[in-house]
This record gives C-alpha cells, sequence and structure tokens, in this order.
C-alpha cells in the first residue's frame, strides 16, 4: 500500500527536534504520511542513540548551522514551504537563533508551529532551566510514585523511562493534528506549546487528584498501611515481599510452573474476578466456605447484607484467597496460563522482559514491532505506529529509514509536493478546534473515557453512555470518572432493550464521531463494524482502542487486558522492578492508559482531518499495546550487535552514573543532578566541587555524594542553576498539588505556568475535590474551553432523551421498564 493512502500525505513539517518529545512528534504526524525534513547541527543530534533510528524514519535529515546568517536563512526557506513547524528547546532559543514562531506566523497565518519546551513559557521559576528529562520528572514527582517503594522506605527512586516526553508526544501531536483539521475548515492555522512539566501533570491525573473526606472503601490495603505508620510514627521499613502481601488477590503477581510471574489483573469488573476463580477450580470451594458477596456494592457499606464482595475484599479473605491462587498457580506455565485466561475471557498476562517483547511473536504479527533498514545500524526491529487508520495502516508497516541529504534535496523533496491553498481570510473569532463536533463515548475504565474526556476542551459535545446496570466498581466508574467525565453529560442505558436499542441507534445517527475501547468481537455483537455502522451513519468515524490490537490481527488481539497486562507483557515491570522475581507495576494507575488515550485522541483528529479534507470517512485505532513502545523508546530497539539492555532497573537505581543521579541533601531531601562529561567545566567554579574534573570516574559517586551532603536542597538547586546545570529537588505529588492549588475560578489554568490544580469546594460529589487542569494544551488561536465537573452518573439521561425528541411521558416509561436510569446510587460517591 502506497504512502499517498494515508492521511497526512501531502502535509509539510520542519523539524527542529532534539532528544525525544519534539523528534517524537514528527516522526508520529511522519508515520501518518507527511513529509518530514529534521534539522540537525553541523555536528549532529545533541542526543547520540540508536533509538534516533526510529524517532527519524521516514525523514529526510539536513545539517545546518543556525548560528550563522546563510543556516537561519536556509531554515526559513524550508519553513515557506510547510504547514508545521516543531521544536522543543527552551522558551526562547529558537527566537534568539533567528526564527520566531510570532512574526512568521504575522506573515503567514495559515502556519501551524508547535513548542515543546520542559517547562511553561509563562513559568518566571523553571523556564530557562536546563529542562533534561529527569529534571522535569523529579521536579513533578515522577520518582515518588510507587507506594510499595514509600513501605521499603526508597522512595523516591530513579527511573529512566521518559513519562514526560511521551505525554507531551502525544498531546503535542494530537493538538498539531486537531488544529490541522481546524485549519481546513477556516484557514487558519494556530501557535501551540505544550511545555512537558504540564503534559507529564495531566498524565498523572489519576495519581494527584486530593478528594476531601474520602470513603476508607476506596483506599487500597497499601495505603492504609502507609498512613497507619505514618501516624504511629513507625519506619517504612517493609521488605519486597511484605508490599506484595498488602496486595488484592486479583491485582498482582503469580509464579508458575515454569518460575516466570504470571500477572492477574480483574477485581474491578463484575464478572472477572468470579470468573478467575472458575477457572482456577476454586470458586465452589470458597462458595462453601462461605464465600457470599454483596449484590449491590453502589450501596453505602453499612447497607450491605454481606461483608465484603470480591471487588472489596477484607483482609483476612485476601489472604485466604490468594493462599489458594499461589497453589493453583505453580500447576501450569505462565504460557499455559495465558492461553487459559486469554480465551477465557479474563485479563491476565506473563511476565516479560523488553528484550522478548521485542520479538514477540503477537507483536511481530500485529505490527507492534516492525523491520527497518536503517543507514547505520542495518536491519532493525522498531515499534510499529502509535495510531492508525484500518483502511490505510498497512502502508505504516514498512517505513523508510531516515536519510540524509542536503538542503537543495530537502527544498525539492518539499516542493514536490503540491502546495496547501492558503485562503487569504481575516482572522476567525476565537473557537474550538472541535467546535460542532458531536461525540458518543461508550468507553470505560482510564483510556477510552480519558481520550473523549481530552477532546471536551477543545468544544467537542460529548455525551458518554454506560449500563443501567454498573460493570465495574466505584473505584473505576465514580472516583476515575471524577477526571475523565468532566464536561460530559452522562446516561445509563440498557442497550439489550428494545427501547434501549432504539435510543443507542439514535444517538448514534446524531454525532460525529463514535468511541470504544473493546476487542473486535464485541464491536461488531454491538452492530459498530464497518459495516453495521455505515448502515446506522454513514458519516460517522469510528475509534476503537484495545489492549493488544495492531494494523494486522495476532495471537492476542481479542486477549481482555487493562494497562498493567501491557506493563508485565512489554517488560515495564521487570524493568521497574529489576528482576524476574520482582516485578512492579510502574506508577500506581493509568500510566500508559493516558497515553493511550491520548493515541485515540489523535486517531480521531487525524480521521476528522482525512474527513474535512477528502470526505472519506476512516476508523481510528490505537491500542496500549501500541502506544507503550513511546514509553521505552530510549531502548526499545534490536539490531545485530545492539548492547545488553542495562539500562538504569529496579528499587535501587539511582540514576545512570555520577553525574545523572540521585543525591541526599543536608536538609534530608532527595536532590536529582543531571549533566553529562561536556559540563564538567561547569562544575569548576561551585563552591566544594570545584576539583570534579580530576576525580577518577569511579570515585565522583562517593565525591559529589559527600559533598551533596553537607548543603541543603535548596541551596544546591540555585548553584546548579546558577551554573547552568541541570537539577532539581524530588517533589511528590501532594506537595505539587497543595503549593499549585487555587479556588476554581472558571479557567482552564494555561496562565498559571507549569503546575496548575483547581480546588472545588462546591463539586457535585459533596466532596472538596483538588484536580489538575486541562492546561497542558496552549493555542494562541484555538480556544480551550474550561470543563464542568464530573457529574453524577445518569444525570444527563433525561435532558440527553428529550434532545433525541422523547417527551417526558415516553422518558418515565422507558425508566420503569428498566431501559434507561438515572442514577447507580443515592449517594454520588458511595460511602
Amino acid at each position: 500500500m502506497p504512502r499517498s493512502t494515508l492521511p497526512l500525505f501531502g502535509v509539510k513539517v520542519v523539524d527542529f527536534g532534539q532528544y525525544i518529545a519534539g523528534p517524537a512528534v514528527a516522526m508520529i504526524l511522519a508515520d501518518l504520511g507527511a513529509t518530514v525534513v529534521h534539522i540537525d547541527p553541523p555536528t549532529g543530534p545533541l542526543w547520540d542513540s540508536p533509538a534516533n533510528a526510529t524517532l527519524n524514519r521516514n525523514k529526510l535529515i539536513v545539517s545546518i548551522d543556525m548560528k550563522t546568517d546563510e543556516g537561519v536563512s536556509q531554515a526559513q526557506v524550508l519553513i515557506a514551504e510547510s504547514d508545521i513547524v516543531v521544536e522543543n528547546f527552551r522558551p526562547g532559543v529558537l527566537r534568539r537563533l533567528g526564527i520566531d514562531f510570532t512574526t512568521l506566523r504575522k506573515a503567514r497565518p495559515d502556519l501551524i508551529t508547535v513548542s515543546v519546551p520542559g517547562f511553561a513559557s509563562n513559568d518566571e521559576l523553571r523556564r530557562d532551566w536546563r529542562a533534561f528529562e529527569s529534571v522535569i520528572a523529579a521536579s513533578s514527582g515522577v520518582f515518588s510514585l510507587s507506594l510499595s517503594r514509600v513501605l521499603m522506605g526508597v522512595s523516591p527512586s530513579f527511573s529512566p523511562l521518559p513519562l514526560a516526553s511521551a505525554y507531551g508526544a502525544m498531546l503535542a501531536v494530537s493538538a498539531t493534528v486537531l488544529a490541522l483539521q481546524a485549519r481546513e475548515r477556516n484557514g487558519v492555522g494556530d501557535q501551540i506549546e505544550v511545555p512537558l512539566a504540564c503534559a507529564v501533570m495531566e498524565g498523572l491525573a489519576y495519581n494527584s487528584i486530593g478528594i476531601e473526606d474520602l470513603p476508607l472503601r476506596y483506599q487500597s490495603q497499601r495505603e492504609r498501611e502507609i498512613n497507619r505508620r505514618r501516624e504511629a510514627g513507625l519506619p517504612m521499613d517493609l521488605s519486597y515481599e511484605s508490599t506484595q502481601e498488602l496486595l488484592d488477590p486479583f491485582c498482582r503477581n503469580y509464579e508458575c510452573k515454569d518460575g516466570r510471574m504470571f500477572y492477574v489483573l480483574c477485581p474491578v469488573h463484575k464478572h472477572h474476578a468470579e470468573r478467575c476463580l472458575q477457572v482456577l477450580g476454586l470458586y465452589d470451594e470458597l462458595v462453601a466456605d462461605g464465600l457470599t458477596e454483596e449484590a449491590d456494592i453502589y450501596l453505602p457499606v453499612r447497607e450491605w447484607q454481606s461483608n465484603f464482595s470480591l471487588t472489596t475484599l477484607p483482609k483476612h479473605w485476601a489472604d485466604e484467597i490468594v493462599g489458594r491462587m499461589k497453589a493453583v498457580f505453580l500447576t501450569r506455565t505462565a504460557k499455559e496460563w495465558e492461553l487459559v485466561f486469554g480465551e477465557s475471557r479474563i485479563p491476565g498476562a506473563p511476565q516479560r522482559w523488553l528484550r522478548e517483547w521485542i520479538c514477540d511473536d503477537h507483536a511481530e504479527c500485529a505490527g507492534l514491532m516492525i523491520k527497518v533498514d536503517d543507514p547505520v545500524y542495518g536491519r532493525m526491529t522498531q515499534p510499529g505506529p502509535m495510531a492508525w487508520l484500518e483502511e490505510s495502516g498497512e502502508a505504516m508497516l514498512k517505513p523508510a529509514s531516515r536519510k540524509w541529504v542536503s538542503f537543495d534535496q530537502a527544498i525539492a523533496d518539499l516542493s514536490i509536493m503540491s502546495a496547501r491553498d492558503r485562503a487569504d481570510r481575516p482572522p476567525a473569532a476565537s473557537a474550538g478546534w472541535l467546535d460542532g463536533v458531536r461525540i458518543l463515548d461508550m468507553c470505560n475504565v482510564i483510556a477510552g473515557p480519558h481520550s473523549v474526556g481530552y477532546l471536551a476542551r477543545f468544544g467537542a459535545e460529548v455525551i458518554k453512555i454506560d449500563p443501567v446496570a454498573p460493570l465495574y466498581n466505584c473505584l473505576i466508574t465514580v472516583i476515575y470518572g471524577i477526571t475523565h467525565m468532566r464536561g460530559k453529560r452522562s446516561v445509563l442505558l440498557d442497550i439489550g432493550s428494545s427501547g434501549g436499542r432504539t435510543i443507542f441507534e439514535r444517538l448514534v445517527k446524531s454525532v460525529d464521531v463514535v468511541v470504544w475501547n473493546a476487542p473486535d468481537r464485541q464491536v461488531k455483537r454491538m452492530g459498530l463494524d464497518l459495516n453495521g455502522l455505515k448502515a446506522l451513519n454513514p458519516d460517522a468515524i469510528f475509534c476503537q482502542l484495545d489492549c493488544f490490537g495492531g494494523v494486522r490481527r495476532g495471537p492476542r488481539t481479542n486477549y481482555l487486558g487493562y494497562e498493567n497486562h501491557v506493563q508485565a507483557a512489554t517488560g515495564i515491570m521487570l524493568r521497574s522492578g529489576g528482576s524476574a522475581e520482582t516485578p512492579e507495576e510502574y506508577i500506581d494507575v493509568g500510566t500508559i492508559d493516558v497515553i493511550g488515550g491520548l493515541g485515540a485522541a489523535l486517531g480521531i483528529a487525524v480521521a476528522l482531518y482525512q474527513k474535512v479534507r477528502t470526505d472519506h470517512v476512516g476508523r481510528a485505532r490505537t491500542s496500549l499495546s501500541a502506544v507503550s513502545s513511546l514509553l521505552q523508546i530510549p531502548f526499545c530497539y534490536d539490531y545485530e550487535g545492539r548492547g545488553q539492555f542495562d539500562e538504569p532497573a529496579g528499587i535501587d537505581a539511582k540514576g545512570y552514573d555520577a553525574l545523572t543521579r540521585l543525591y541526599k541533601t543536608a536538609s534530608g531531601r532527595t536532590l536529582l543532578l543531571n549533566a553529562s562529561e561536556l559540563d564538567l567545566p561547569r562544575f569548576a567554579p561551585i563552591e566544594g566541587l570545584e576539583g570534579l574534573a580530576n576525580v577518577p570516574k569511579a570515585d565522583r559517586a562517593c565525591f559529589l555524594a559527600a559533598a551533596i551532603a553537607k548543603g541543603s536542597a535548596e541551596e544546591w538547586l540555585s548553584r546548579f542553576n546558577a551554573a547552568g546545570i541541570g537539577a532539581a529537588i524530588c517533589e511528590n505529588l501532594d506537595t505539587i498539588r497543595l503549593q499549585n492549588s487555587r479556588p476554581a475560578d472558571g479557567a482552564a489554568g494555561t496562565e498559571q505556568g507549569s503546575y496548575s490544580f483547581s480546588r472545588f469546594i462546591d463539586h457535585p460529589s459533596g466532596h472538596t475535590i483538588t484536580q489538575v487542569d486541562p492546561y497542558a494544551v496552549r493555542s494562541t488561536t484555538g480556544k480551550i474551553y474550561t470543563l464542568s465537573p464530573a457529574e453524577k452518573y445518569g444525570a444527563s439521561t433525561r435532558q440527553v432523551l428529550r434532545g433525541l425528541q422523547y417527551t417526558d411521558a415516553e422518558i418515565d416509561t422507558l425508566l420503569a421498564a428498566g431501559a434507561v436510569s438515572e442514577s447507580w446510587s443515592r449517594e454520588y460517591l458511595p460511602s
């Protein structure tokens, strides 16, 4: 399938990006068909890594010296031929080099410029910091997130996963394509900024939320143990094994017959935990021993007829079930259990290393890993597409390798693409990129609902439908929904009933986009496959996301799974834990889910662009497995002669080396130092570190640890920043939220710098809620809307049905028949 079939074919991009985030934005645009010219300095990329082979595939690479007049002139000529320009330097750097986005857009209002700095340009404190990935992670609380590590007393701890760049790249590329499709309608481009610190805070929205007076039922055993120890003044000194015994029986690892760990995550769904026990042969004997489930877990706990449910287990029952499950898992190998769980529609996955995932049969068959002939490393295995359209995804599986060309060749390749119509029209009034777009959200848990919740800030009207009887527990629906239900109207609908099916079909006919996180068999059964949707609404775009899907089908395409199954399958848990015996989830909630949601939003944006450009209605796809590669992109590749997969891993990881490492300070706080060999002269003027350049490499860590331990974290941060050396104090999310919160004021937060939270004292839940603002995407032309707080599930059922021309009498009849509902529970957040 030729590249000309790809949805962004004909779009022209100039990429100034270095390191990960900027190049990743342009890589994804190139994967989707855009022509991209990447600019490197004469000395080569600022980050010398084999990962550049992936980040620069499908790109033409030109060497330009931006410190010369000729170089600036060449860059300006390239930009004059382009639709989109991407950069990820510190604020103001590119302008000082002679490329000013504001000036360029005054001359060409159709141009779309994209900046991905480390900290926000309106952050007076941090905007000029050397914002390397680790600096952003430390400043944003990423190194202090693991509950297990808090209990073990080893928090903060270092991780090499580029979480901020992954979030930032997906936010920036989705925003870019949304602006592109808006330009097709109004002729006006945009100036977009996506600071990585803001991106990572939005990505951690499910971890950073503050809910006052949260009922005890929503606290995990680990959270309760942390609170107990803090209140009693006890040390955080648990072993790894002890922290694992605080996990839910249906949310943990089990050792199998072959010694490999198998990860089970199924405590949240109405049927998965019961189905798991049945497959293990344990359910009947547990019932005989007194296991009885509460019929309605949305009642307050004080009104339960039973003392527990499989989704909310007391400790003694949890321990009993774990013991029995451990014994059963030892009877088969992890691969055997993977087949059993997959075919039984129970979420589960064996623990694999990244190197195993890269050559995994499913990853290869599905197109999650692809082959590229790189001019430097030869035949390489690289991550496949992050998002695609069903009708053209095949063309993305054989990308061109990066290619170094002359400036003249780059101009010729850009010029050969026909220029876009550049309408000469006055600037339009500020409007959202998705004003007038209506979306039906059928999703559950995090990734799917988050994708649509993200789109709401750009003006999309969103109707969220859920079953009349909830399938997931309150933690998944209500607690997580406080984040991703913002700006949505909620309808409770029994699609299986005749009246409910009619409502569903009317809704599908009334929208522009339908989104659902479900495997193919469920999509077909619902009548939303290609032919089924055409019969209902031939103009509607359908976006599907799942756990293990790829452009092609593979052995595990239809297996159910959640984020942690992808962490297990792709090596993230083993990297986090450091060994095959000690796998550990990387961050507790929503890490890959949010990236997956942004991948779905990108797919929707691409499909909208294609539709407005060509009138062709596409079907957007992504999966958690597909986007997970972005989180491991610094080391997610293979080729003949590749070195060891020996990046920092495990709970004892402190950094890459002595110059990029965590250090304890005299104030008790931990400081992240992020420097390189080239920075050694910068240490000479710093008091106490004058002789560092003469210290042997093997002794540097001890030298720096002894020196840094003599001063406070704040003192060292000031010294390093003054010397132009990357550094940051390791913060935690609670502190960041406390220090950067304001009463909810109806603003999106884009004027607040790198960190911004709103405090809702009159939240519909009845609790005071503090949550991160929808503020990571900042645009000059497109309007970013403030999102209303998440309403109670079912609160808009009547209103939406009225909009479908149902009378109140008809609605009352539907309510009486159970086809629709206006609530799951009396309380918004069941106590």
